[in-house]
């Protein structure tokens, strides 16, 4: 029987699936039943793979990516960012989508994902940019890709936008997105979002406090989450102000966050290329409080975020290098295995899946990785290989 080992993160009851304790795994010889890994056997002398779901992209922009061929000198915070985004979007052909949004739905396949959420910016006019219709096609033939309208906060304010946008979002099973920075009267514009997210059941996704400073829409989203009673996971982008919030502000908003259901998404490699620019090299950080929030309960997701473009030049559609970045700033030290999660079980779940296990999950359903030891997966030294093909 092939050898093999599981992240114990990834293991949804540890004392059924067996297996013997390998540092921050569990290792023996893979039981399969129906074409399902049930258990794990007794343990050989024989090297294992390791074995964990398919990766899942929480966060990207496939409207944007490979376009910073043709954006000329960037290099700016995140206002110089989206001022030269906006202007390349007179070459957002339906061509031109297709292709770029075609390599980067490939490129994160090739990553190991399945489940890919990818925010669409909408613009003002109440009818779906080519953007969505073009992504839209693509996910026919992708039917893990999410689409998330990305929104200013101030449209949800005005209901001859708010209505019509609602509905088409609840006829396409598409994400309420909005971006949430400091923007005047922005909690009336929530007040206004939240009320047809309620009414149309739809799921909610925010870019928020995108930078280091006196920020506080997080806050505000979990404040209005729960007078509203809105019940669906609400997953929250950047959220890279908490740095600049003390202990007692910190506690405050973490219990706001659990009582909303909310998720906080890290954005590591574009935030620490926009956040904390000065006339030198950066000497802040650009990501949120990823341990204080894991420590807290609050649940945590790790993404690729911008791919070649003007909010990040290089990047990877790959969660896993995301992680091993994040690993490295934010000191998520081990054991390892619980900051799996981040790329996988919870990111399901933040998306509205239920997450896959490792235990009783179809090989369909799983990934093998050509290594035995987690710190070799993050780093990014281990080959993905379908299961299907190595365990049976």
């Amino acid at each position: 029987m092939t050898q093999i080992c599981v992240p114990r993160a990834l293991v949804q009851n540890p004392c059924r699936f067996g297996g013997t304790p390998r540092g921050d795994c569990l290792s023996g010889s893979a039981i399969l039943r129906h074409g399902a890994l049930v258990a794990l056997g007794p343990q050989s002398a024989e090297a294992p793979v390791m074995v964990l779901p398919h990766l899942v992209e929480a966060h990207c922009h496939l409207d944007k990516c490979h376009s910073i061929h043709r954006l000329g000198q960037v290099g700016g915070d995140l206002t110089h960012a989206i001022q030269t985004q906006f202007q390349d979007k007179a070459n957002w052909s339906a061509q031109d989508l297709h292709a770029r949004a075609s390599r980067g739905l490939s490129e994160l396949h090739a990553s190991g994902c399945r489940l890919i959420r990818s925010h669409v910016d909408w613009g003002q006019d109440t009818n779906a940019p080519t953007a969505w219709s073009v992504i839209g096609e693509l996910a026919q033939d992708a039917p893990g890709l999410q689409r998330a309208a990305l929104t200013g906060i101030a449209q949800w304010n005005d209901p001859d936008f708010a209505i019509p946008v609602a509905k088409r979002l609840r006829s396409d099973k598409g994400v309420l997105g909005a971006f949430v920075f400091d923007q005047p009267g922005f909690e009336t514009g929530l007040e206004g979002l939240f009320a047809q997210a309620v009414k149309h059941d739809l799921p909610l996704d925010f870019h928020v406090d995108e930078g280091l400073g006196t920020l506080n829409g997080l806050e505000v989203i979990a404040d209005t989450a729960i007078a509203t009673g809105y019940a669906r996971p609400i997953l929250c982008g950047h959220a890279v102000s908490l740095m600049d919030r003390d202990t007692t502000d910190l506690a405050r908003i973490t219990d706001k966050l659990l009582a909303a259901n909310i998720t906080i998404c890290a954005l590591p490699v574009t935030n620490l290329y926009l956040q904390g620019r000065t006339t030198g090299t950066p000497d802040r950080r650009g990501i949120t409080r990823l341990r204080e929030l894991h420590s807290a309960g609050v649940p945590i997701v790790v993404a690729s975020d911008n791919v070649g473009d003007a909010f990040c030049p290089t990047g990877a559609h790959d969660p896993m290098a995301a992680l091993a970045l994040a690993h490295i700033t934010a000191h998520l030290d081990p054991p390892l295995d619980r900051w799996l999660p981040s790329i996988t079980t919870h990111a399901a779940a933040a998306l509205g899946h239920a997450p896959t296990y490792v235990d009783n999950a179809a090989l369909t359903n799983l990934l093998v990785a050509d290594v035995s030891h987690t710190a070799d997966l993050i780093a990014g030294r281990a080959t993905l290989m379908p299961a299907q093909e190595v365990l049976t």
